[in-house]
């Protein structure tokens, strides 16, 4: 291509020697001009810039899946008047792993990779209210203590709570009278010496005429 060019350029600059009117001496050295800047530019080898690769934006990034937990339902526990503690058999625990929720009425304290699993031990209910700030759990090498510190002082029969305690029988259909009576045995039960003395006086004339005591045995 570059020595047609030249081919061409001489040809001209030899009808430019050969001109005499000033306007085609002036079309030919224009001619000439340009294609002396032809031959002068050179040969563009740049590559094109690669067209980038659009990023999706709608890309869904995959959720992380729930974690499974074996629950731990067996334990002990003890108690004085301030404060409960459960003990929990699980060696391998790792403190910084331990993701506990405590709330006035309940518990949940979840355990996170213990030796290849997650343990958890929830009560939904307690059978009395706790302080939430002040619970914790500690960790020793062989179990686990989660101590509970009770927001009243006194004494749990039992860490859930049951509220069919005091709900009436209502399976005792031959005797209309069998759910006052297990309410008022079990106030009778978990009262103080002057609330059985106020209970036993009450059921006794409330029973006036009969033979038996139903309170008897629990005097």
């Amino acid at each position: 291509m570059a020595d047609e060019l030249a081919l061409d350029l001489d040809e001209l600059r030899q009808l430019q020697k050969l001109a005499k009117r000033p306007r085609v001496l002036s079309l030919i050295s224009s001619e000439i001009k340009n294609w002396e800047k032809l031959l002068n530019e050179p040969v563009s080898t740049s590559v094109p810039a690669p067209t980038p690769t659009p990023i999706s934006t709608g890309v869904k990034v995959p959720s992380t899946p729930a974690l499974n937990y074996v629950t731990l339902g067996s334990f002990s526990w003890d108690q004085d008047s301030d404060k409960v503690k459960i003990y929990l058999s699980l060696e391998g625990v790792e403190h910084e792993k331990i993701e506990a929720d405590f709330k006035p009425m309940s518990l949940d304290v979840k355990f996170h990779n213990v030796q290849g699993k997650n343990y958890r031990c929830a009560m939904p209910k307690l059978n009395k209210e706790i302080v939430p700030e002040k619970c914790k759990v500690l960790v020793k090498p062989t179990r686990v203590v989660i101590t509970l510190f009770k927001a009243s002082k006194g004494n749990w029969l039992d860490l859930h709570f049951k509220d069919d305690k005091v709900k009436p029988n209502l399976d005792k259909e031959r005797d209309p009278m069998a759910g006052i009576m297990d309410l008022m045995k079990n106030m009778y039960e978990e009262g103080d010496d002057e609330t059985k003395r106020t209970i036993a006086q009450a059921w006794s004339d409330a029973r006036a005429g009969k033979a038996a005591d139903p309170l008897q045995g629990y005097r």
